[in-house]
């Protein structure tokens, strides 16, 4: 897997122990591109500590059962126990105290044992990352391009929004899920089911079944809005 300007191609390539930066709703995929906007004193701190050293971080999301819907989290909130390391590609000052950042998507990690680092105001944990993560371009050819392509156009048509299909046609199978699962406008536990995916060929099953079954709650009867 190739973030930036760095390659990772084994366990070895990756920290055994990883700051976690938790959000609710926001979804990090393997090759995928993330902005973000941080502005609180404690994520800073985590985003200088991570540019002095390896600039990994692992996005998570708060545990679902919490019912935590908004980005205003207690000081340690329970989390979900899978996330996504992503590499900083891009930092940012604006001048009024904040950063805005670009995270590139490595692999998903499980979260073990928490590390207590002293004087550190946000969490780190051990972790066991998705070495399989690193290497899924065999998995191109597994998806069903014309069923996903299909429900993200019913979904467009159906919203009366509009996309720019000469870029769509152009990506890649691996790209236009891991793209369209974390730009899907889908709730905290749909997010953390398309992270959870074992491959690329359930995200993207499991990203059609999730579009088809909003359009259906939403529009009635998915089958004909799919046509």
């Amino acid at each position: 897997m190739q973030v930036g300007n760095a390659r990772y191609l084994t366990e070895n390539d990756l920290p055994d122990v990883l700051p976690v930066f938790p959000i609710a709703g926001v979804l990090l995929l393997p090759g995928g591109q993330l902005p973000l906007n941080i502005f609180e004193p404690r994520y800073l701190a985590m985003f200088d500590a991570a540019m002095a050293g390896n600039r990994l971080i692992g996005m998570i999301q708060p545990a679902l059962n919490e019912g935590l819907t908004d980005n205003i989290l207690p000081e340690r909130p329970p989390l979900c126990q899978v996330g996504c390391i992503g590499r900083i590609t891009s930092l940012t000052e604006t001048g009024d105290g904040r950063y805005i950042a670009s995270l590139g998507g490595i692999c998903r990690f499980r979260l073990m044992e928490e590390v207590h680092l002293a004087g550190k105001p946000y969490r780190s944990f051990n972790i066991a990352p998705f070495i399989a993560d690193l290497a899924s371009a065999e998995e191109e050819s597994t998806v069903d391009r014309d069923g996903l392509l299909a429900a993200f156009r019913a979904y467009l048509d159906a919203n009366k929004l509009e996309a720019d299909w000469e870029s769509v046609e152009r990506a890649s199978n691996i790209t236009l899920v891991n793209s369209l699962s974390m730009m899907s406008p889908f709730g905290p536990a749909e997010k953390q089911a398309l992270l959870e995916a074992p491959d690329l060929k359930s995200r993207a099953e499991t990203l059609i079944a999730i579009t088809e079954f909003v359009l259906a709650r939403s529009f009635g009867d998915a089958d004909t809005v799919l046509q």
